[in-house]
């Protein structure tokens, strides 16, 4: 496989008491190194099962998922997990950060089960919460942080363990319009400064404006 991801003929069903879910429908797509996807839809329509695949949270009901020509399915247990720890980082919509630790902490802490030593992760994360905008926050923790601080403290530890796919399931959901507008020319930068191949889950249209391209999901299938 040329393509950084690869997927093939991928669904994903889920039981429902009497009633089975079929989230994904038969999704056959390649996404290039270095673009900025949009994987667009409502509510319900398969995007998020899609990143959850993509980022080895998750595993098909049928089809496959090669990232950089590793086929994920074949991985066993530890080494999905070592595909998460190096391979991709992962921005959520509610921050997920730890309430006891520090922004610098929290940055870290992905160098810390990567084995990092303790003088270069420090260091890292610091440069990290620089580049994000947040040096002057490194001491503070989430709850002395805005919603839009929070996020980047999200996004600089995505970059930890400086994974070339960068994953992000609604990542400005929870923030106001302007704030939601600094995180996507920041995750635009990274794109094209860092070269991070980036996938964004959105109902917003407006993610478009900084994103190379747009997958549109319905139903669990990719439409025009």
């Amino acid at each position: 496989m040329s393509a950084l991801i690869c997927t093939e003929n991928l669904h994903r069903h889920f039981k429902m008491g009497d009633q089975v879910v079929r989230a994904l429908n038969g999704v056959s797509t390649t996404v290039e190194a270095g673009e900025f996807v949009a994987m667009m839809g409502p509510s319900g329509s398969g995007k998020s099962t899609l990143l959850y695949l993509l980022g080895g949270l998750d595993r098909p009901t049928e089809g496959r998922v090669w990232i950089n020509g590793q086929e994920l399915s074949r991985l066993a247990e530890s080494q999905l997990a070592r595909y998460r720890q190096r391979e991709v980082g992962f921005i959520f919509q509610s921050f997920h950060l730890v309430p006891t630790m520090t922004a610098l902490q929290n940055v870290m802490l992905p160098m810390i089960f990567a084995q990092t030593p303790p003088a270069e992760r420090r260091k890292r994360a610091l440069a990290l919460l620089t580049k994000v905008g947040l040096s002057d926050r490194a001491d503070h923790r989430p709850t002395e942080l805005s919603g839009g601080q929070q996020q980047r403290v999200a996004v600089a530890r995505a970059l930890a363990n400086d994974p070339p796919i960068i994953l992000a399931d609604e990542p400005t959901g929870n923030l106001d319009s302007h704030t939601g507008e600094e995180i996507m020319q920041l995750l635009g930068r990274l794109n094209r400064e860092a070269g991070c191949t980036i996938l964004i889950v959105s109902h917003d249209p407006s993610v478009t404006d900084y994103t190379t391209r747009a997958l549109h999901l319905l139903d669990g299938q990719l439409v025009d």
